[in-house]
């Protein structure tokens, strides 16, 4: 992605939104949803956060076939204020902190090949609103999204955006959270993946460690693969407060000379809730 948003494609709007075109899915595509949608309903029980499974049945989401956005976002407008638009693939950053920070979030109007199950590099309308939207209901989690954005918006102009990204990625895409002694899944790109739903609570390959801000920010992160670090939070409460009462600046300027820590790395001063075997990451590497 670009700070840069440029022209939008063909057929899109000055803010890149498109329309959904509910009525243009076909049967496969709805069956493709619903497939999905049974196989995670099935798993997360036990595995997710309540508050998102809350959000699944706020949203009606056990409907079948794929949601259509104008109906999703009069139940999501009515509980946090926030609305779902839609949007041709992946946005520029700038675009995409826009709408964040004023409530909307963009997802994808397409939907994966049936052959695609497992696996899709561009996220699909079934990451997007299966994933994300259950717990933009709460709203502490719903704070937190405009939060970011609005924090996104201040990094475009200091240019620290690849910084602040971790930090999405960390949480909203991969992050868990501290439920008493347990452990429990809330980052969209977990709870949208039946392998990685499994492989991130279960698997003792991945490290599991405490959150915290700057260290997270300061850590890459795998594109292409389950993640060898998963971050996890106290609460949403703990994680919006961070969020709203950390002046970034400091920390941009001390990550500016900083040299990025790897995925599979500990330090010493982290809190460890597993020491993950890595095992899995170096089985690929020497498949």
């Amino acid at each position: 992605m670009s700070e840069d948003p440029g022209t939008p494609p063909a057929g899109a709007a000055k803010d890149w939104t498109i329309p959904q075109r509910w009525e243009s899915y076909t049967p496969e595509d709805h069956a493709t949803w619903d497939r999905l949608f049974e196989r995670q309903a099935q798993l997360l029980p036990g595995r997710v956060t309540p508050l998102f499974l809350q959000g699944l049945d706020i949203l009606r989401l056990s409907k079948p076939g794929i949601p259509d956005f104008e109906e999703l976002s009069e139940r999501l407008m009515k509980a946090t204020g926030w609305q779902v638009v839609a949007v041709p693939g992946l946005v520029p950053d700038s675009v995409f902190f826009d709408h964040l920070a004023n409530r909307r979030f963009v997802a994808g109007n397409f939907i994966r090949r049936p052959d695609q199950l497992d696996y899709l590099q561009e996220p699909d309308v079934f990451h997007d609103v299966f994933g994300h939207v259950p717990l933009l209901t709460q709203p502490v989690f719903a704070d937190y999204m405009q939060a970011y954005g609005q924090g996104g918006q201040r990094a475009a102009a200091a240019g620290t955006i690849a910084k602040l990204a971790r930090l999405y990625w960390y949480t909203v895409e991969f992050g868990l959270v501290r439920s008493g002694d347990a452990l429990q899944l809330y980052g969209a790109g977990i709870v949208s993946s039946y392998g990685e739903s499994q492989f991130a609570l279960d698997d003792p390959s991945p490290h599991r460690i405490r959150f915290d801000l700057k260290r997270v920010m300061q850590t890459r992160y795998r594109i292409d693969d389950y993640q060898q670090s998963y971050f996890v939070i106290d609460s949403f409460e703990d994680l919006l407060d961070q969020t709203l009462n950390t002046d970034f600046g400091p920390i941009y300027a001390e990550l500016a000379d900083a040299a990025d820590i790897e995925t599979d790395a500990v330090l010493p001063s982290d809190h460890l809730y597993t020491r993950g075997t890595q095992a899995y990451a170096q089985g690929k590497r020497s498949a």
